[in-house]
């Protein structure tokens, strides 16, 4: 990663923040962009860019920061023009399957508008590739498991999922009319130390150790392929730097092992120490009832094998919870 000069969107959202940090690691100068966005505590995100700062100190390459809504028109090309980037790795979106039900022209704006934004942006500034966050939401609810990047992907069931989708049929436009590299890739469920506090893992160890009832939507049949945050990073570090040879790819980054949500229940309970208390709800609208990445065509390309199992990643994030209250 030396002399490569990289803009992270979403850099002090979960992922975005562990990304920065790896390329810091690896030598990499690093602009970080973020909006703040209000989806839950600014205060989290800042506490994610004070270890950013952090990083920047400690690693071999630099780090700055600029606050930036992405779907301002300019905003974006503006805030990377004096940095002469040679690539950008585009993580931020309005997050959340469920909320986007409720408010699709804001996951249409946060998400497709602010990717059209960086696509056109990165290419004027000479770029040398892009690499955008997508999400297993892509694929719906009716595609064969393991899910395969050769499915179709046209039936996403949430306007989350479907503004994803959309992502990454402007970034394959975006390819064929400019020929500049970019790749999507599709996250299956990321979890590990500073995770979303709304998202299961998070909400399920903090509802557990307080002796709190946990809502279970459907009987717990529901599956979900969880993947730890550093397999993420080290999968996004590798697309960043083989993309190029691959024009315009899609990857799917997983771990191959699925869970059911009633198991993962029960091994957050085993960790954190408590009983869980379960109250049984109904299946909610937008949730696909499985995922399970197949990593077939990403193993080979981009030599990607993640490698933490599942009790280790949740015992490392409880851990990492543990540490942030004391």
């Amino acid at each position: 990663m030396n002399n490569e000069r990289v803009v992270v969107t979403g850099s002090a959202g979960f992922i975005g923040s562990h990304t920065v940090a790896g390329l810091l690691a690896g030598g990499a100068d690093v602009l970080g962009l973020d909006n703040f966005d209000p989806f839950y505590e600014r205060s989290i995100k800042e506490h994610n860019e004070t270890l950013n700062r952090a990083a920047g100190r400690n690693g071999s390459g630099s780090y700055r920061f600029a606050e930036v809504d992405l779907a301002e028109p300019d905003a974006f090309r503006a805030a990377i023009g004096p940095f002469r980037p040679t690539g950008v790795i585009h993580l931020a979106a309005k997050a959340g399957v469920r909320p986007s039900i409720d408010d699709p022209p804001a996951y249409c704006r946060a998400n497709v508008t602010a990717t059209s934004e960086v696509l056109e942006a990165s290419h004027g500034a000479g770029c040398a590739r892009v690499v955008i966050a997508s999400s297993s939401s892509v694929y719906g609810d009716s595609t064969p498991v393991p899910l395969s990047e050769t499915a179709p992907a046209i039936d996403p069931i949430s306007p989350y999922a479907a503004t994803k989708r959309a992502c990454e049929l402007l970034a394959h436009t975006h390819h064929h009319l400019t020929r500049q590299p970019v790749c999507c890739l599709r996250f299956f469920t990321v979890f590990g130390p500073r995770q979303r506090p709304d998202l299961a893992i998070a909400k399920f160890m903090r509802l557990i150790s307080a002796g709190e009832p946990i809502t279970m939507f459907g009987n717990g049949d529901t599956s979900r392929d969880y993947t730890f945050i550093d397999d993420i990073v080290a999968g996004v570090l590798a697309a960043y730097e083989r993309s190029p040879g691959f024009g315009f790819r899609a990857w799917n980054l997983g771990s191959d092992r699925p869970t059911r949500l009633d198991d993962l229940i029960t091994l957050i309970g085993e960790v954190v120490g408590r009983e869980p208390v379960i109250e049984q709800g109904e299946r909610q609208p937008g949730d696909v009832e499985r995922t399970w990445a197949d990593l077939t065509r990403v193993r080979a390309e981009l030599g990607y094998s993640p490698s933490t199992p599942m009790r280790e990643g949740i015992e490392k994030q409880w851990a990492a919870a543990k540490d942030s209250r004391a």
